[in-house]
């Protein structure tokens, strides 16, 4: 059964592009009301109007929380509460720990876990005011593990599964639900960023490594159907758990 979204009002960090356009496009397909939440302001703005009258673009640096709070305080205005939050804003570094730049490990710390800090914090009291809900937040497989060039985005990743079930433990008795989202390598910008560095700090190619560990590279809607599943009341029992969705990458030792 198809995940039902209807009249749920939810927030989306980083929607403009990627996984976070995926999942406001099938939030918006299966009846939910979307806050497109930004850095991007052009970007997002072509997203909302390319998705629709059942979305409404705001510029949004996740790092601040003033924007953060701004974010939610729309959704309340627009859409009369939120039910649903996903802090998928992130970016990666693709460098050995020893070779990166201390302001490049600070602005990726900044956005993938103090983001998703800042998201649960002011998204929390809007949700409890509608009675409840669940927040997902992007996590990644290399947050379960060590992934040379991958180790501060790993480090940002495996505190966001943390962060994420301590939130889910403390927000319980409030009738918030909260879940980390885990891909692998899926066919994005992102993931196509990784390729140069890492065929040339390895030598291999890497096409040829996603084929042995994972088969293909995993598509954005792929990701938005776990998110819409875990945002919906199909989902009321599911909380302080991360998914992995890797097509057994992280399963194999070879």
């Amino acid at each position: 059964m198809l995940s039902d979204l209807n009249d749920k009002r939810a927030l989306i960090t980083g929607a403009a592009q990627g996984i976070g356009r995926s999942i406001a496009e099938l939030f918006v397909e299966r009846g939910a009301r979307v806050v497109l939440a930004d850095i991007d302001e052009e970007k997002v703005k072509q997203t909302a109007a390319d998705l629709g009258a059942a979305t409404l673009p705001v510029g949004c640096d996740v790092t601040d929380g003033e924007q953060v709070a701004s974010a939610v305080a729309a959704a309340v205005t627009e859409w009369g509460g939120l039910d649903i939050a996903v802090n998928n804003a992130g970016i990666e570094i693709a460098k050995p720990l020893v070779e990166t730049p201390d302001e490049e490990y600070d602005a990726l710390m900044a956005i993938n876990l103090k983001g998703v800090f800042l998201g649960i914090k002011h998204e929390t009291p809007a949700l409890a005011a509608s009675g409840g809900g669940a927040i997902v937040n992007m996590a990644s497989v290399a947050g379960l593990g060590g992934v040379p060039l991958l180790g501060v985005y790993g480090a940002s990743k495996g505190a966001v599964i943390r962060m994420s079930q301590t939130a889910a433990l403390e927000l319980r008795d409030a009738g918030i639900r909260v879940n980390a989202v885990c891909p692998s390598f899926i066919d994005t910008g992102m993931v196509s960023r990784l390729v140069d560095p890492f065929e040339t700090a390895t030598g291999a190619n890497f096409d040829d490594v996603v084929a042995l560990k994972q088969q293909r590279l995993g598509t954005a809607e792929e990701v938005a159907e776990m998110v819409a599943f875990l945002a919906s009341d199909d989902a009321m029992f599911i909380t302080a758990s991360h998914y992995v969705l890797d097509c057994a990458l992280s399963g194999s030792l070879f």
